[in-house]
């Protein structure tokens, strides 16, 4: 038996047919298709499939779909631009080196970009507090938390233009 889902995915509103067991990591590859979102663990320990449920960073391998139901659920794809361009935080994993071999990348934006809608100027330590539930198998933290600082100074710019 399956369930229809009914949410904003990305900014459009969307219907899904789910069993009831579906993980909200499953219906976004394997139904929706959007293959950005990565299950690393499936445990909730690496942060590679990690989307924004209302605004807030979840890990969708934990999430049950059917709660998604109402809701709003933006993943990778959902940062760029309406024209296919990135947004100035994937612009910034770019331009700084912070993609690494690229397998948690989308998580790492995805909390990133949960951050950066709170705060366009954290700290370091702010940006390492965000990523606690994130995992680097490259150890390229560096270059993570540089990307991640480059995007929200160029945030702050645009939001005091």
């Amino acid at each position: 038996m399956k369930t229809l889902l009914r949410f904003q995915l990305n900014g459009r509103e969307v219907a899904f047919e789910a069993p009831p067991h579906a993980r909200l990591l499953d219906v976004l590859r394997d139904i929706a298709g959007l293959t950005g979102t990565k299950e690393g663990c499936g445990e909730g320990e690496c942060g590679a499939c990690t989307v924004l449920v209302d605004g807030r960073a979840l890990n969708s391998c934990l999430f049950p779909a059917l709660e998604a139901d109402g809701r709003s659920v933006v993943t990778v794809e959902g940062l760029a631009s309406r024209e296919g361009g990135l947004s100035e935080l994937q612009q910034a994993f770019v331009d700084e080196g912070g993609a690494q071999c690229g397998f948690c990348t989308p998580g790492m934006v995805m909390s990133a970009a949960a951050l950066l809608a709170e705060n366009h100027s954290p700290s370091d330590d702010e940006i390492r507090e965000a990523l606690v539930g994130n995992l680097c198998r490259c150890t390229g933290y560096t270059q993570i938390i540089a990307s991640i600082r480059a995007a929200g100074e160029r945030i702050g710019k645009a939001a005091t233009q």
